[in-house]
């Protein structure tokens, strides 16, 4: 009795083990392509927001060169991600996506500071 009653534990923690494996694999892969596509998207839309800024006004110069320069040196972080060592991590991802977000504050800030070119 004793040892069907702990085989039955150990199959039913096998059996447990096996159905948390698939979908714990399936998150990790679904935020590695969420950061992959987000990237991309994020630096696409914070140009759009930049340009429209210096069209309505809301950015002076001095504003624009910063966020400009911040684009630039997120963009040249992600290439160096890229080619260093043959594998775009999920590490280097969340922390690109941590600077872009950093850098869409910074945006807003900016484009609501009060300042404009007129």
């Amino acid at each position: 009795m004793l040892k069907s009653f702990s085989q039955k534990c150990l199959v039913i923690a096998a059996l447990a083990g096996a159905a948390l494996f698939p979908a714990a694999a399936h998150a990790q892969r679904r935020d590695a392509n969420r950061c992959r596509v987000g990237i991309n998207q994020h630096q696409r839309h914070q140009q759009t927001r930049i340009r429209q800024g210096v069209r309505s006004g809301e950015l002076i110069r001095r504003e624009t060169a910063r966020l400009q320069a911040e684009q630039a040196r997120i963009r040249v972080q992600e290439t160096f991600a890229r080619r260093s060592g043959g594998e775009f991590t999920l590490r280097e991802r969340h922390r690109i996506a941590r600077e872009q977000r950093q850098a869409s504050r910074h945006i807003y800030r900016q484009k609501h500071d009060g300042q404009d070119r007129n």
